[in-house]
């Protein structure tokens, strides 16, 4: 199982999970269809399913295109709101992609209908890989849009958390962003420090992705809502409280400058801009 990870708009990943002894590919988060063409031409694979974490259009957006390029093509999710969705999955269900198999991890709170995958094949060196869409990130977690703090409390402590403690992709590239606020929680964790200067480094353009889960128990403080310095910082005890009050913090903290319209960034992966910056 190969997975390659493809940078789209200002910090989206998507991602191109391989079957390398058949060659056919599953999609995670299929947002910019012009891009993971791309990679599917160079990888030379097929492309047989869409999975899709929740149906923000940064996640969502290319299904409708992809499955007009690929008559038959299957587009799983847990919303209704998921563009060309022809398979609405429910936690707990197993899928099998030739030998890649899938577990379904239902973890509202990002929104309603969001949805982790679990990737595995059996008998394989390969360590599984979950894919956690907005719900866990390097350093952090999403934010709670369409649900409550009880919410994410249950989905990383006893959905996400339980499992091997092995790789995570996520939707989104703030790892810097998120361990800075990390390092303002626990300036004393070291694991925190060492982190995030890794995640600095020279190359600004290299992913932070994957991380671990055993890792992220280590500097994630979402993740750690029961040691006390966490719980000094937040000023509570109770882990449900500690991270509503660590997610209102970090919603706060040092908020990025002015975004780019997120539309225009779309139509530049699009190449939608391309004629009007050509040389004339």
């Amino acid at each position: 199982m190969k997975v390659k990870v493809i940078s789209v708009l200002e910090d989206n990943y998507m991602y191109l999970v391989i079957e390398e002894s058949t060659r056919d590919a599953v999609a995670v988060d299929a947002a910019v269809p012009k891009r993971l063409l791309e990679i599917i031409r160079k990888e030379d694979v097929v492309l047989r399913a869409i999975l899709t974490t929740h149906h923000h259009w940064d996640h969502a957006r290319g299904n409708e295109e992809l499955a007009q390029l690929f008559p038959g093509l299957r587009v799983f999710g847990a919303d209704e709101r998921i563009g060309a969705l022809t398979h609405k999955v429910t936690h707990g269900q197993e899928l099998s992609f030739g030998a890649i198999r899938v577990r379904c991890l239902f973890t509202p709170c990002h929104t309603s209908g969001h949805m982790c995958y679990f990737m595995w094949e059996d008998d394989s060196p390969d360590a599984p890989a979950l894919f956690s869409g907005d719900t866990l990130f390097v350093g952090g977690c999403g934010q709670f849009f369409e649900g409550t703090a009880e919410q994410m409390h249950t989905n990383l402590t006893q959905i996400l958390g339980t499992l091997p403690e092995d790789t995570i992709f996520c939707g989104h590239e703030c790892t810097v962003r998120n361990l800075k606020f990390a390092l303002k929680v626990e300036p004393e964790n070291e694991m925190v420090k060492e982190k995030l200067a890794w995640a600095r480094r020279d190359d600004e353009d290299l992913p932070t992705v994957p991380s671990t889960l055993h890792e992220e128990f280590l500097y994630n403080p979402f993740l750690r809502v029961t040691e006390e310095p966490v719980q000094r910082f937040t000023g509570r005890t109770d882990p449900v409280e500690v991270l509503r009050t660590l997610r209102s913090e970090r919603d706060n903290f040092k908020k990025p400058k002015e975004r780019p319209n997120p539309q225009a960034m779309l139509a530049f992966d699009w190449g939608l801009f391309g004629p009007f910056l050509e040389k004339k």
